[in-house]
């Protein structure tokens, strides 16, 4: 297939300011709260306490160029390959398998070690979803009211969604899994479907939680945290002791007492904790305002957008960052039982920066298109 590189480009005449002062807005909170959170477990780890903020660094500088070349990429080019999207998305998946090349960590394989770096496959091949369910279900608008057109998502989701769980990673399942929903739903599936697909889904996670004794001890430690305080318990504990020292104002930035090897992943998955004991609630409720703005732009542009390819796509984004954001915040303040999702934007981790970053250039440039015209 012949790529016209003059329709793949669109014109530059204008950016939606809140969406990208909120992304950018974030990004440099998130310098600021991994060098906070990590300075002393780097230098006790890895002899430089620098070590986790010149990484996101590297993601930061990595994501804003690609952010900067995905606003400007004509997005209709993404329906033209969804199935090679999505085939990409499965086989990097599965890469983590092999030895050698996945990378094994506190238990779970969930990336792919490359020369010089690492990658985390799920958290390309959530968005890799997006670009395919949002174009089957634009393409097929007709079908979807029937059980049978949302076959092909529902079969893609779950392949996702249980290669996701092998590694183990059952925060990003969730996150693939609720996501699916949301666009089902949006592009038209019936209640009656979902109500069909709720008791396999709840017996599948009854089944999990049986097969795999920590799960159980989690949802234990949820229930209970002060149970076992020193094993399942420990990090919920330790959270709410960091959301709690802060009070209304924080106890200051860089003053952080928990950060000191109390409180695991201080620097990923429990970096809200961080931000809550050092700025308190009004620094918590001014991240979740940011990310409000951020998720009621792109869900204005979905709306706006000037097709229904555009309309899922930004759909299917927003859907991911709203998710992971809520699991996020509802895991460090024990809403929910612990399970381990980086906070977008914010927590360390390269490979989610940079895609969420390249996701909101994707988002801009549907926006763009629906005020602009393509050049021709």
């Amino acid at each position: 297939m012949k790529i016209n590189f003059k329709k793949v480009f669109t014109k530059n005449k204008g950016t939606n300011f809140w969406l990208l002062s909120s992304t950018i807005l974030l990004v440099l909170i998130g310098l600021v709260f991994v060098y906070s959170a990590s300075s002393y477990s780097a230098e006790i780890n890895y002899g430089n306490k620098y070590y986790f903020l010149i990484k996101q660094l590297v993601g930061v500088i990595l994501g804003t160029g690609a952010l900067i070349l995905t606003s400007k990429i004509d997005y209709n080019i993404y329906k033209k390959y969804k199935i090679p999207i999505l085939v990409v998305s499965i086989i990097l998946l599965a890469l983590v398998f092999i030895p050698g090349l996945g990378v094994a960590n506190y238990g779970a394989r969930r990336w792919i070690r490359l020369p010089g770096f690492t990658i985390q496959p799920s958290e390309i091949a959530k968005f890799g979803f997006v670009v395919f369910c949002a174009a089957y279900l634009s393409k097929n608008k007709d079908i979807v009211h029937s059980f049978k057109g949302i076959l092909p998502v529902l079969a893609a989701g779950g392949i996702l969604c249980v290669l996701i769980m092998l590694e183990p990673n059952m925060s990003i399942t969730i996150c693939v899994g609720l996501t699916m929903f949301l666009m089902l739903f949006i592009g038209g599936a019936k209640i009656k479907h979902f109500l069909i697909l709720a008791l396999p889904v709840l017996a599948l996670g009854v089944l999990l939680i049986i097969l795999e004794p920590y799960r159980l001890q989690r949802l234990m430690a949820f229930i209970n945290p002060w149970a076992n305080p020193q094993g399942e318990g420990y990090q919920l504990i330790q959270s709410l002791y960091s959301l709690s020292s802060g009070g209304l104002f924080g106890v200051g930035l860089f003053n952080s007492r928990q950060k000191y090897l109390f409180l695991p992943f201080s620097e990923s998955d429990f970096i809200f904790s961080i931000i809550g004991e050092e700025t308190g609630f009004l620094g918590c409720l001014t991240i979740i305002a940011i990310f409000g703005i951020m998720i009621y732009q792109c869900i204005k542009i979905a709306h706006n957008a000037k097709d229904r390819f555009g309309c899922y796509l930004v759909t299917g984004i927003v859907s991911v960052i709203a998710t992971q954001v809520l699991v996020n915040i509802a895991v460090v303040t024990g809403s929910i039982p612990p399970t381990g999702v980086p906070l977008p934007f914010i927590s360390a981790g390269s490979t989610s920066l940079l895609v969420f970053m390249s996701a909101i250039g994707v988002v801009l440039n549907v926006d763009r298109q629906s005020r602009n015209k393509v050049i021709q």
